[in-house]
């Protein structure tokens, strides 16, 4: 479950009490990890997959309680932000963290809590390798109305050095709250993760293998990536047609220049790498078979029918992270098509892999994923936050396919969601983790994204009723039943 998604009164999910209620929740129950989406900043279409830093965390993630507990904000502030319940109106909440965060700078520079004070001071010097680029990005972008740097003027967006100097001294002020923002946000989120340390929680994180075309990595970095000399990307990322789409998918993503990552000894990725894992304990590292090969597009093309598969030096990597960090905490997501090189990727540095349960009973189905044939490590799934939920998928089954999973099961169909959490639960996965909608049993109505579409996604929210944790004492019972504590070591990361 995303933060986004947790109840609270400010229109989406944040950093503040619904987030600890939960961290109670899950260790009430027994568990001993909470998955998450990507933290970063959002730009198109509300996506996690498309943040403008690999580095920074999602201000509208900020919780205004915790903003008001530390005396930044009044309590009119708190009221006047307070939102409608239900799905995630991103525009409204945007508008209403962006007027409390500047109000929270105002009373800041005012009054210099000497605490809080020395807190910021330590937190711009620790973070000065990334916080200086990402606020005059941010604040470019505020000044040419949101869009992305590959329209601004050619002299920022091919980042002439007189003309980056004269935006410092321009944006100054909005440069210094963008970077307050990521101060506050990254606070409070380490407050977050501290409770959870306190209660037997730890975090998985995930890192798309891509980044935005609108990011400020790219911009900052663009002989990193197979761009033109005018900033244009020659290629963009996908997948090729497939079962699920006969026209492949064009994610539309810059795709890097490997032999620039060699030479600079792959020093971009450990700088991600380390500034991901300071906020979570483990990395779901998306499109793992993209570190084999990645299919490149190319950018003029409108699908990805037309492409390459490319090699890329996911070894040559993979040891470089393993040696830095002294371990790889990396799950890979090891979806899709699956060769057998990225197999043996994956097997050589010892990494868990991800099994999906709908994949065994229904559409494109494969016998792997059924928890007969589960080879450890891996972590299982019911499904994803790019799958239907358990019970809307379930409902969409042809009966020949409801009637093998009941079968497989030994249920009566019922209750789906409970049937595949069980199975995950009762399966030598050495992780098992389920989606908050299947532990509600809710239909494709609390559905998180539908891939392939743009609009109306990463919406859903918990109520903040007391339904919210009904399934704890029954998620409780099935861990102590398959002696499945969330509080033993995950030793495959290491």
């Amino acid at each position: 479950m995303h933060p986004t998604s947790l109840p609270s009164r400010f229109g989406i999910g944040d950093f503040g009490p619904g987030a600890f209620r939960w961290l109670d929740a899950l260790a009430e129950a027994g568990q001993g990890w909470w998955q998450v989406l990507p933290l970063g900043p959002t730009g198109y279409g509300d996506s996690p997959y498309q943040c403008f830093s690999s580095l920074a965390l999602n201000p509208l993630l900020i919780s205004p309680e915790e903003l008001w507990r530390e005396g930044l904000i009044s309590a009119r502030d708190l009221e006047a932000a307070e939102l409608p319940g239900g799905p995630v109106d991103y525009g409204r909440v945007r508008e209403a963290k962006e007027r409390l965060i500047g109000v929270a700078w105002q009373e800041f520079s005012r009054s210099r809590p000497p605490k809080l004070n020395a807190n910021w001071e330590q937190f711009q010097q620790d973070e000065a390798e990334w916080l200086g680029d990402y606020g005059l990005f941010m604040a470019i972008k505020e000044r040419f109305g949101g869009c992305s740097w590959l329209s601004w003027p050619e002299d920022l967006r091919l980042r002439d050095r007189f003309s980056l100097a004269q935006a410092r001294r321009d944006f100054q002020s909005a440069i210094t709250v963008h970077q307050f923002a990521q101060f506050l946000a990254v606070r409070q989120w380490q407050a977050v993760k501290q409770y959870a340390s306190s209660r037997g929680v730890r975090i998985i994180g995930d890192m798309p293998i891509f980044l935005a075309e609108d990011s400020v990595d790219v911009w900052t970095n663009p002989n990193l990536f197979k761009m033109t000399a005018d900033r244009r990307p020659r290629v963009v990322a996908g997948v090729p047609p497939d079962y699920f789409s006969p026209t492949g998918q064009r994610w539309g993503n810059p795709v890097y220049e490997w032999s620039a990552h060699q030479s600079e000894g792959f020093s971009w990725w450990l700088q991600r790498v380390r500034g991901t894992i300071k906020h979570v304990d483990l990395i779901r590292l998306d499109h793992f078979r993209g570190f084999v090969a990645c299919w490149e597009i190319p950018a003029e093309a409108a699908t990805a029918e037309t492409g390459n598969w490319m090699p890329s030096p996911g070894a040559e990597l993979l040891e470089v992270l393993q040696r830095e960090l002294d371990g790889l905490p990396l799950i890979a997501e090891d979806l899709g098509v699956i060769t057998p090189e990225v197999d043996a990727l994956r097997q050589r540095f010892h990494l868990p892999g991800m099994r999906i349960l709908q994949f065994a009973f229904g559409g494109a189905i494969e016998r792997r994923f059924l928890p007969h044939n589960f080879e450890n490590p891996t972590v299982v799934y019911p499904g994803t936050h790019d799958n239907d939920t358990t019970v809307g998928w379930y409902h969409q089954l042809s009966m020949s396919e409801r009637d093998y999973f009941c079968r497989y099961l030994g249920c009566d169909g019922s209750d789906p969601a409970w049937d595949l959490i069980r199975a995950a639960w009762s399966s030598v996965a050495i992780l098992a983790v389920a989606p908050v909608q299947d532990l509600l049993a809710l239909g494709n109505e609390g559905r998180m994204n539908r891939p392939g579409t743009a609009t109306g996604n990463w919406r859903w929210r918990m109520s903040g009723r007391d339904e919210d944790t009904v399934w704890v004492p029954r998620l409780k019972e099935l861990t102590e039943l398959y002696e499945r504590s969330g509080r033993k070591e995950f030793v495959a990361v290491r």
